[in-house]
């Protein structure tokens, strides 16, 4: 066999091979949502509908314009968490046998209890680890936006969000875009959206993983009935692929329309179109790339011996 074949064997045998189908259904399905959008656009209903309801939501007059420093890098260090919580995911759902050991708490300390540790995966402890992390810095986060204001931008206020969210997912769909100001103010749907993974997803997945935690699930056997183990699983996969959804449609319009003015909102904190947040931007790019990288079994390993043992 030659080299070619034998790397497109492995590629079949591999847990990405389950991702090949995604591809063709979503341009087929692309293709024909831009047609109808099309279709609904050019006619009068739809072109009355779009002058009443251009896209932009109504936000409070004291709502804050621009982003301050904490938001820049709590977007920075999330995209960090979401990267590897999503590969762990991914790992923990697809591997059939672990191949990096297991991981047994020790029993001491501040995590003292008296259920014995449970053996798990190194997989599941790092994706655990991460979203202790992802959890504690979320807290941050909250608290952070309702005391200045910044939850404005990100929480439906007026009615006419909604209307205005189906205008720009219209102009969207059809491929001839709204007005994009997002240092004032985002449209109907980009707001939706925000609030969407904010308050409902992550939530939801805070609330689905901790109910298929191997540490907390038979302290909580009483509510099986209620919230059986088995919702929570039928839940938190999901979930991660509403994430995935909308970190890939996400960043595709941050590049589709307008890359450095919207890069500086989001790295730099201004509104002027320079390279400045384009080069952070890719700065925290290589972060994450030498993050993934460095998720080795090895330093894993060392990483989780410090608080437990491994074992293979």
């Amino acid at each position: 066999m030659s080299q070619a074949g034998a790397a497109v064997g492995a590629f079949r045998e591999s847990r990405w091979f389950k991702l090949v189908w995604i591809g063709p259904i979503v341009v087929v399905g692309l293709a024909v949502i831009v047609l109808i959008a099309n279709i609904v656009r050019s006619s009068p209903g739809g072109q009355s509908f779009l002058e009443t309801y251009p896209g932009e939501a109504t936000l409070p007059e004291w709502a804050p314009v621009g982003f301050p420093a904490w938001l820049q890098w709590q977007h920075a260090i999330n995209v960090l968490f979401l990267v590897l919580i999503i590969r762990t995911g991914w790992l923990i759902r697809t591997a059939t046998r672990p191949k990096n050991g297991f991981y047994t708490r020790n029993n001491t300390g501040l995590i003292r209890t008296k259920y014995p540790p449970k053996r798990i995966s190194m997989n599941l402890w790092f994706h655990l680890s991460l979203d202790i992390v992802w959890v504690a810095n979320g807290v941050l986060f909250y608290v952070l936006i309702f005391s200045t204001g910044q939850w404005t931008r990100i929480v439906p206020t007026d009615w006419d969000v909604f209307p205005n969210a189906v205008s720009a997912g219209l102009q969207y769909a059809s491929l001839n875009w709204p007005t994009e100001d997002g240092w004032v103010n985002y449209n109907g749907l980009q707001l939706l959206s925000y609030f969407a993974v904010v308050f409902l997803a992550a939530p939801l997945a805070i609330l689905t993983g901790f109910r298929m935690s191997p540490s907390w699930s038979k302290r909580f056997a009483r509510f099986d009935k209620v919230y059986p183990v088995e919702l929570a699983r039928k839940i938190h996969f999901p979930t991660m692929i509403f994430f995935v959804a909308f970190v890939f449609v996400h960043v595709v319009l941050v590049f589709a329309t307008g890359a450095l003015r919207n890069l500086n909102h989001m790295y730099a904190g201004s509104d002027e179109v320079n390279w400045w947040g384009f080069g952070i931007f890719v700065v925290s790019i290589l972060v994450v790339v030498a993050a993934w990288i460095a998720a080795r079994p090895l330093v894993l390993r060392s990483l989780a011996s410090l608080t437990g043992t491994v074992s293979r």
